[in-house]
């Protein structure tokens, strides 16, 4: 009985062992090239073509999960979303991942804010279109404002150095 225990103990250590001795490598499961998605994904992703291929799988799979949504969608949301999906295809890398960023920024800001930018933009739709075309001309014109640099020289971080009040008679101590 006691053998039958410490066997049962040892295999159930090895067993244990094992994963930290050996690192198993899951690949990511890959998604389907252009080539291998269906008419109806084809149509749906279209603006999105020229780019399918050189995408990372789990953006392609967040856009399949679109497309398999679409479907299910008014006529107005379909056609929004093939807006926003042509703007999308239209941006750079860089633009994307400032849209990525600000996205984040956002989702992790307090209600109050949230609720400021929700505000401002009902208050930009509800602009005529001049004055949208307007203030996009302005926002191409102005530089986007680049991150500080991460490090700072040696010499800025030194605090600076402070200049003491000369001192008067009052201030020196008298001998007695």
């Amino acid at each position: 009985m006691a053998r039958a225990r410490f066997g049962l103990i040892l295999a159930v250590a090895l067993w244990l062992a094992a994963p930290l001795s050996h690192a198993v490598v899951v690949p990511p499961l890959s998604q389907p090239s252009w080539a291998q998605l269906t008419a109806e994904q084809k149509r749906v992703l279209a603006p999105l073509a020229g780019e399918w291929d050189k995408m990372e799988g789990f953006r392609r799979k967040k856009w399949l999960g679109i497309a398999q949504r679409y479907t299910s969608l008014t006529p107005d949301e379909q056609a929004r979303i093939q807006r926003r999906m042509t703007d999308w295809a239209k941006l750079t890398p860089d633009e994307r991942k400032r849209a990525r960023d600000q996205y984040m920024s956002l989702q992790n800001a307090p209600p109050e804010k949230k609720e400021a930018v929700k505000q401002k933009w009902q208050e930009y739709k509800e602009l005529p279109e001049s004055e949208k075309a307007r203030l996009k001309a302005e926002a191409v014109k102005k530089p986007t404002p680049r991150p500080a640099p991460s490090k700072t020289p040696a010499a800025a971080k030194a605090p600076a150095a402070s200049v003491a009040p000369p001192v008067t008679s009052a201030d020196r101590p008298t001998a007695r």
